[in-house]
């Protein structure tokens, strides 16, 4: 019997990630990838998998699932979100989990991923991996082109997604402490490359405002509200290279932050991008939040990089072994039945 994690719920937007589809935008593919491959990282590194692992990047709500296999060795990295593990799909109370720390479930086994908090996502890696052919030498989903991922497309209800391994090791579970997930109080941009088709007063009011992540926001663009850029010489430029994190403003005079699932040639001016140790932050910021931007040179962006890498491999140094809290041993005790009857004294016979 093949070992799967059957979905009950999708969630609001769930689907298979890992470090991106490498080597292919001259052929019109976009990466994809995660858009927190640091917190994706995390969640690999706590269950014992290679940190480019694929895992499932869950937006705003989790899925529900069933395991169908004898363990798994589960965690979520990232957004701070309550995972609760039931005795089976009828029951109503569960043993409760936090992220950045794995845990075990077994066979039959209820997993409710709730609401994300402070950030937009968090990441769920399996000990072992999902089984899952790549496309292009990656599993991560690009759903406008329908490839990679599970069938090309996020999860619903119904799917099984198959397993590595039918039975999680025997490691110990581990907790991540202290990993930095802050976002800038602002995020930094290199201007350019076309800078130069905007006014002085409209980079000077892109770099001193504040912008409205929008709800049109997905993982192709990140939609800004806020001051308006005005364009030199019009909006259409011959198309170009599109890099993640590019800022691109079409005629609506709105900065639009070009993501993981980004197309790779565009022919609007952009006016900055964002440096890449600041992306991962920028991509599991939620709708309705307020961001900003600061100007850096070359030589900060590529130092900030330095430093991000530097804090990506000391992850597994700051693993500890996990311990339950007082909640989760509360839970366990009211779900599980622990003797099997109870006798009244003060209700007994009489012995005189």
């Amino acid at each position: 019997m093949s070992a799967v994690l059957r979905i009950l719920e999708s969630g609001l937007l769930t689907t298979v990630q890992d470090l991106g589809r490498i080597g292919y935008q001259h052929l019109g593919v976009p990466t994809s990838g995660a858009l927190d491959p640091v917190s994706l990282r995390a969640a690999n590194i706590l269950v014992g998998n290679a940190p480019m692992e694929g895992a499932l990047e869950i937006a705003y709500l989790g899925p529900t699932f069933m395991v169908e296999a004898d363990s798994v060795n589960l965690a979520c990295a990232g957004a701070d979100v309550s995972i609760e593990v039931l005795h089976d799909e009828a029951a109503v109370n569960g043993v409760r989990y936090a992220s950045m720390q794995s845990f075990r479930v077994q066979r039959g086994q209820v997993v409710r991923v709730g609401q994300t908090a402070g950030w937009s996502l968090v990441y769920l890696a399996v000990e072992g991996g999902f089984d899952i052919k790549p496309v292009l030498g990656s599993v991560s989903t690009y759903v406008r082109g329908q490839i990679g991922g599970w069938q090309g497309r996020a999860l619903a209800a119904g799917d099984a997604l198959p397993l590595r391994r039918s039975a999680a090791g025997k490691r110990d579970e581990f907790r991540l402490e202290g990993l930095d997930l802050a976002r800038p109080s602002r995020f930094r941009v290199v201007l350019g490359p076309q800078n130069t088709r905007f006014s002085e007063r409209s980079i000077k009011a892109f770099l001193d405002g504040e912008y409205t992540v929008s709800p049109a926001t997905d993982r192709m663009a990140m939609q800004l509200d806020g001051p308006k850029l005005e364009h030199i010489s019009g909006h259409d430029i011959v198309s170009d290279a599109i890099a993640l994190g590019s800022i691109q403003v079409p005629g609506h005079g709105q900065p639009v932050v070009l993501m993981a699932d980004r197309q790779t040639t565009g022919g609007y001016p952009k006016v900055a991008t964002v440096i890449s140790a600041d992306l991962p932050a920028l991509g599991r910021t939620r709708i309705g939040d307020k961001i900003s931007f600061q100007e850096a040179s070359v030589e900060e962006a590529q130092q900030l990089r330095r430093t991000l890498l530097q804090q990506i491999d000391a992850i597994p140094d700051r693993m500890v072994p996990a311990h339950r809290s007082r909640d989760d041993l509360t839970a366990c005790l009211l779900t599980n039945n622990l003797i099997s009857g109870i006798a009244n004294a003060q209700l007994a016979p009489s012995m005189e």
